[in-house]
């Protein structure tokens, strides 16, 4: 999370946690939806204690967070976990969906009919976040499950690339730029300010 020290800390923590997490259990269970969701679930509860907990520590790293999205691929489908404002996007027959669901302050006031998507872009607290991995001794995070299919696009993409491109603006350019797409969406995004973090993922289901 922007503005908070220990960010780098909270995020590294709980990539880390999940992957791990993931790694050592992902055999042992039955390859059910439920199943693998209830996995990812528990991942993320697993990394939001560890960070919450390292949060505690160290006065530095107090209030220290991270947003977090877990994918797991399997069997044509993609299993989500979401956490906070970071995203999840599916390029489907030239459409781009936004599959999760930003927990801002923001997104909640357009889901609210209080303002339009095209304000949420411009407003002054578009980076309050209203659920984040480590802030709390427990967080629910959002899980579900999508259909993946030869020739999707997956991409996973921080706030650092959606607060300096629009939707049309990403699409635009992974159109343009097959050969390299997450290298030409940061570009772009350093073009536009770079003022945060970019992280982007790109899966393409060739």
């Amino acid at each position: 999370m922007g503005g908070y020290k220990g960010g780098e800390i909270a995020s590294n923590l709980a990539v880390t946690c999940v992957k791990n997490y993931i790694n050592n259990n992902f055999s042992k269970i039955p390859k059910e939806k439920d199943e693998i969701l209830n996995l990812i679930n528990s991942s993320i509860e697993y990394a939001n204690m560890v960070v919450y907990e390292k949060s505690k520590e160290i006065e530095e790293f107090k209030d220290m967070g991270t947003t977090l999205d877990v994918v797991i691929i399997y069997n044509n489908k993609v299993f989500i976990g979401h956490v906070g404002d970071s995203r999840v996007y599916r390029v489907r027959k030239n459409i781009m969906r936004k599959l999760t669901q930003d927990h801002s302050y923001v997104e909640k006031l357009v889901r609210d009919g209080s303002i339009t998507k095209e304000e949420a872009y411009n407003h002054p607290n578009k980076n309050m976040l209203l659920k984040a991995v480590g802030c709390n001794s427990l967080v629910k995070p959002d899980v579900f499950y999508k259909g993946f299919l030869k020739g999707d696009i997956l991409l996973m993409c921080s706030d650092g690339l959606t607060n300096m491109l629009k939707e049309s603006e990403i699409y635009s350019i992974l159109l343009n730029n097959p050969e390299k797409p997450v290298e030409a969406l940061i570009n772009y995004a350093n073009k536009e300010g770079g003022l945060d973090n970019i992280t982007a993922i790109i899966v393409d289901n060739v």
